[in-house]
């Protein structure tokens, strides 16, 4: 016999085997000799009460043998000499489509403008140690895309785009930790995902596919209304299908798509800025403690207001994080967050975003680049006041409610720097009331929250893409040009690494439809 059941656990027990087969005795009130085995198949953590619990549901095995299930490696196919098929960026959506179209028989060629994950790391060091940025290979472009080294948070709500649990099972057999098939809010951890990445690319050239790093595409082919094939920096490739997935930074694609008069159109998208507390402020707040409990990992929050009928809301979240700069030109500031694995540094730092609609910018209507443009005039304006070399604009929290530049400024993770500075020099004014509205709400909300020992970090503003690439909903190919399929979240159609590796997945298998 197998049953599931549910139960609650003290964090002191969580990994004691011996006392969840206790409590699996007493709740089916059988002998314990009965239960040969059980499997833990989700964990989650409530933290609603005063006493901090996890909640699991567990597999158990009575009377019968224990089953221990196995991560099967998929056998992919060689497809060296297969129909190509050309991926335009080696993100999570273009991985996903890489080797789910080596599953489905077909030779992917992944063209990726950024360097590989270890040439990678000279760059990323460049720009946190000396402000200076490389436009084709930096925290968003490379392999892995930005997810690499952003985080790599799993926790989705795509469940009705696609099977969550193939992406998590992917990852898994190239090296990630088995706990992300349980854990509610699965993390691998910037410390982990070059590996794993590097794993995949593997599985994707030993099957015969190709990836071309330092390759930037500069034109489509396009014919008749239907795409031919791509012309990079490098030379051309051929291929009437085209997967583009090249994320929500890759402003020159957009520029090129305008200027080949194939339709994009705005999107709205969210700005504001990244608020860092210490870790244990969050920890008291959440675990209501004074010392976090050993078998409890750095807590989160998720925050969401409405001010004057418009959202405000926490975005990104990282315990034990550093705030990453994620600029993709010379002279512009981006910031967002990533955490390793055992999230054990001492800040947590979130985004904390306004949503921007359509008519806050006039123009939005007839120009389908026009929230690109106020995106990235935002992104210069904090650059300016900033004062060059990546450092960033900062203010304690209370002191941008109370409009007043802080004299001094707290230690902060992000490596660049930040200046002490108005921040509402550097937001539109529509961001700035929303954000100073809501913030003394959140900390009703968390005592603890609204505190001047938080910094406030600006720009937080590559949360989506603020243009979206239309496809068609059956077939995910552009209303214009049959066999170009754009994908993810620089297309407007993805949130995040599952999202965004689904999306993939599912633009491979529309190439066969």
């Amino acid at each position: 016999m197998i049953q599931e059941l549910e139960l609650t656990i003290l964090p002191d027990f969580i990994n004691d085997d011996n006392q969840l087969r206790k409590q699996l005795v007493a709740k089916l009130k059988i002998n314990t000799n009965r239960i040969s085995g059980f499997l833990i198949l989700k964990r989650s953590i409530d933290a609603r009460s005063k006493q901090t619990i996890y909640r699991i549901k567990v597999k158990v095995f009575v009377d019968e043998p224990a089953q221990v299930p196995e991560i099967q490696n998929a056998a992919y196919k060689n497809v060296q000499d297969s129909k190509v098929v050309i991926v335009v960026g080696a993100g999570p959506a273009g991985m996903f489509a890489a080797l789910r179209l080596i599953e489905l028989g077909l030779k992917p060629i992944v063209i990726e403008r950024g360097k590989d994950v270890k040439q990678r790391r000279r760059d990323l060091a460049n720009i946190n140690k000396q402000g200076i940025v490389n436009p084709e290979s930096n925290y968003c472009f490379g392999e892995g895309g930005a997810g690499t080294y952003s985080d790599g948070k799993l926790y989705t709500r795509s469940t009705k785009r696609g099977d969550v649990n193939k992406v998590l099972e992917t990852f898994v057999s190239h090296g990630a930790s088995e706990d992300i098939l349980i854990d509610a809010r699965p993390h691998i951890g910037t410390n982990k995902l070059p590996q794993i990445i590097t794993a995949m690319r593997e599985s994707i050239l030993n099957a015969g596919g190709e990836i071309h790093f330092n390759t930037k595409v500069t034109d489509l082919d396009v014919q008749f209304g239907a795409v031919r094939g791509v012309i990079t920096d490098k030379g051309s490739f051929n291929s009437d299908h085209v997967i583009l997935a090249t994320g929500h930074s890759a402003r020159d694609i957009f520029y090129l798509l305008d200027r080949k008069n194939i339709l994009i159109e705005a999107k709205p998208f969210a700005l504001g800025v990244r608020i860092e507390h210490p870790q244990e402020v969050i920890d008291k707040v959440q675990y209501r403690c004074e010392v976090r409990h050993d078998n409890l990992p750095p807590a989160y929050y998720s925050l969401v207001e409405q001010v004057n009928n418009r959202g405000v809301f926490s975005f990104c979240m990282c315990p034990g994080g550093i705030i990453a700069p994620c600029a993709t030109d010379f002279d512009e500031i981006v910031v967002n967050g990533w955490s390793p694995s055992k999230r054990n540094n001492p800040y947590a730092n979130s985004g904390t975003v306004v949503q921007v609609n359509l008519e806050d910018v006039p123009s939005s209507d007839k120009n389908p680049l026009a929230m690109l443009h106020f995106q990235q005039q935002i992104e210069q304006q904090a650059f300016k006041v900033g004062g060059g070399l990546l450092k960033a604009p900062a203010q304690r929290m209370v002191d941008f409610v109370n409009g007043k530049i802080s004299s001094t400024l707290p230690d902060c993770s992000y490596l660049p720097g930040i200046v002490s500075s108005n921040l509402y020099d550097v937001l539109p004014a529509f961001v700035s009331k929303s954000l100073k509205g809501a913030l003394p709400v959140f900390g009703q909300k968390m005592k603890g929250y609204y505190s001047n020992d938080a910094v406030l970090v600006g720009v937080e503003s590559r949360t989506s893409s603020p243009v979206r690439i239309p496809r068609d909903k059956e077939t995910l190919q552009h209303p214009q040009v049959k066999g170009l399929y754009p994908c993810a979240e620089g297309a407007g159609y993805a949130g995040g690494i599952v999202s965004a590796a689904i999306d993939g997945i599912k633009c491979a298998e529309a190439v066969l439809l």
